[in-house]
């Protein structure tokens, strides 16, 4: 009953738990109880499609986060009040120990009584606006690493990378590395870090491929499994962050970049891992006029 409630008007679980106990389970009850406390009114906008928001980076010491946190629309996504709540939303991460996005939104708001998921509903009946936060990522990095963030057209774009010092003293060349491999991450988009990560799914769809392109071309089979190898290493320089030509100076590789920069810091330079966001992929956009959305809340 408490999902089901929650669900229904986006109110915190402890909110929603007291309605139902003072309704003694009644769920219209509830429910007036809750809007009487301004608490349902998220209800009617939790089902819409947040395809819109921003991308917040944010990095504490050796602590780093990477945020995407949606709304409706792009006017809302660029209002003053949902980008400072988005970022208050990366700062509650950094202080935060879930792993999803769910065990946050069950987590307290730091100095206050009530769960992540209730300042999500109420920014909901503020705006007036369904607003969700979609994923994140969190970096704890270790002594000798620096995180590097990079935010692209005002948050279409969000990246984060970690970069270990593997010997030699971390300083101000470490955290300049960092923000250009961000950069080139933004631009670049790899899927990957390096050809030891691309998942054997995906191995055998680019050979598939590569395969079939070279069998159509009518070449004997020994000059067809070349052909392929040879698609195979360009599947990896474009999919495989270190294998990629950097965006700086395309005769260097990404890998080449790093050797380059650590020797001139007299430290080996390794990236361990990355996140990119880009803001709504994956999430079906709404193809309703605006005329037609006017007309179905006059339903």
């Amino acid at each position: 009953m408490i999902k089901a409630l929650r669900e229904q008007t986006g109110a915190g679980f402890s909110d929603v738990k007291a309605a139902l106990t003072e309704a003694d389970g009644n769920m219209e009850q509830a429910t007036v109880i809750l809007r009487k406390k301004g608490l349902a009114a998220a209800g009617k906008k939790a089902g819409r499609v947040t395809a819109e928001g921003t991308i917040v980076a944010r990095v504490e010491g050796h602590v780093g986060v990477l945020v995407e946190v949606n709304c409706e629309t792009d006017f809302v996504g660029r209002n003053e009040v949902f980008q400072r709540f988005a970022s208050e939303i990366a700062k509650v991460i950094t202080q935060s120990k879930a792993n999803s996005v769910e065990e946050l939104m069950a987590e307290q708001w730091p100095g206050s009584d009530e769960p992540v998921s209730q300042k999500v509903a109420e920014q909901i009946a503020s705006i007036k606006e369904n607003i969700s936060i979609r994923r994140f990522a969190r970096y704890e990095a270790p002594a000798n690493a620096t995180i590097g963030t990079y935010i692209h057209g005002g948050g279409k774009i969000g990246v984060m990378v970690e970069v270990v010092a593997q010997s030699g003293s971390t300083g101000a060349h470490l955290d300049e590395v960092a923000k250009d491999i961000a950069m080139h991450i933004a631009a670049a988009e790899p899927r990957f870090l390096r050809r030891e990560d691309v998942t054997e799914k995906d191995l055998e769809i680019e050979r598939e491929i590569a395969r079939d392109a070279a069998l159509k071309s009518g070449k004997p089979e020994n000059i067809v499994e070349k052909m392929v190898s040879g698609k195979m290493e360009k599947f990896y320089a474009e999919a495989c962050l270190l294998e990629q030509p950097y965006i700086r100076d395309d005769k260097a590789t990404v890998t080449q970049y790093l050797q380059r920069r650590g020797k001139e810091s007299g430290c080996e330079l390794v990236v361990t891992r990355f996140t990119r966001y880009k803001l709504g992929e994956g999430i079906e956009k709404r193809s309703e006029d605006f005329a037609a959305e006017v007309a179905s809340y006059m339903k």
